[in-house]
């Protein structure tokens, strides 16, 4: 008991020396924020400014040779967005990485052309458009899940799937990436779980009961390993056609779907809602020290009808 003991003093002492040579670099590891949440309840990294060392993960990823991909959706009207989301991408995204920039519009003589650093490309993908911005939306999921196997999987190591109506603006890195990851809303930080706009249909595949749930999760920034995205979109998708042969529609449409598969699939990592916020809707709160990827103003009304 006694060498027992004394070899695990050593060791803890050994270590304590270890700590106290750590590179000025990890300092922020031992001086981490107390005004926000880190963990999720299920020891997922909530990521934040703060939070993580940009040098010691460029270490850690440069050997890896990754690609990430970055789907896309301009149908419609909403092309009209594609040329700052790409300007700003090109700026604050994932910078100094291969990026395959997967384009899916019913327009595709409108996707502009513009200067790209060195190992990106943007690849235009046509698809076909709805006559409702719901529909849309409901069909992300579908045209993902059957992208990957014609694209993804052979392409590109992860995927971070986004909406068009935005900008960039701050880095936006490989910080993020993880075998499955969610954004919060922005809408509903810091919202009591009564709150959240689940679907509370029984009937519905998305129902989530009173109750039950973690986070409420932006149908507008999510992504991960191809895999996982891939498993994740299908299942979005088959859990809407079975409603819709039931005559149901998610309240809130493919973002019902995603809280509902992310409440029963935990996600490997979670974004803040500096990686999605609306500033002229919320205001800039004193915890959002950056601001990296942002709404646009828009007239809903005009885009969504055209």
């Amino acid at each position: 008991m006694g060498q027992t003991l004394a070899r695990w003093c050593y060791y803890l002492n050994f270590q304590l020396k270890k700590l106290r040579h750590l590179p000025r670099s990890c300092d922020s590891v031992f001086h981490r924020r107390i005004d926000v949440p880190l963990l999720t309840p299920w020891l997922a990294p909530i990521v934040w400014d703060g939070t993580f060392d940009k040098d010691i993960l460029k270490e850690q990823f440069q050997d890896r040779n990754i690609t990430i991909g970055l789907t896309v959706f301009a149908i419609k009207k909403y092309v009209v967005f594609l040329k700052l989301f790409l300007e700003t991408a090109e700026k604050y995204f994932m910078v100094g990485y291969k990026v395959n920039y997967y384009v899916f519009t019913d327009r595709p003589a409108d996707v502009p052309k513009i200067p790209l650093q060195e190992g990106r490309k943007v690849i235009t993908l046509v698809v076909q458009n709805y006559a409702r911005w719901q529909d849309i939306s409901m069909h992300r999921m579908e045209m993902i899940s059957n992208f990957c196997h014609q694209h993804f999987f052979q392409e590109v190591d992860y995927l971070a799937c986004m909406d068009v109506d935005m900008k960039f603006s701050d880095h936006l890195g490989v910080e993020i990436l993880s075998n499955l990851f969610g954004t919060l809303h922005p809408g509903f930080y810091g919202a009591q779980q009564k709150s959240f706009s689940y679907e509370r249909r029984p009937q519905s595949q998305a129902y989530i009961p009173k109750g039950k749930g973690d986070f409420y999760y932006a149908g507008g920034f999510f992504g991960g390993k191809v895999q996982q995205v891939y498993e994740m979109t299908k299942a979005c998708h088959e859990a809407m056609s079975i409603d819709k042969s039931n005559g149901i529609e998610a309240v809130w449409h493919d973002e019902s779907y995603l809280n509902k598969y992310l409440f029963l699939h935990k996600p490997t990592k979670v974004l803040s809602p500096e990686y999605l916020w609306d500033e002229q809707l919320l205001g800039r709160p004193a915890f959002l020290r950056k601001l990296r990827y942002v709404a646009v103003p828009k007239n809903h009304a005009e885009i969504r009808n055209k």
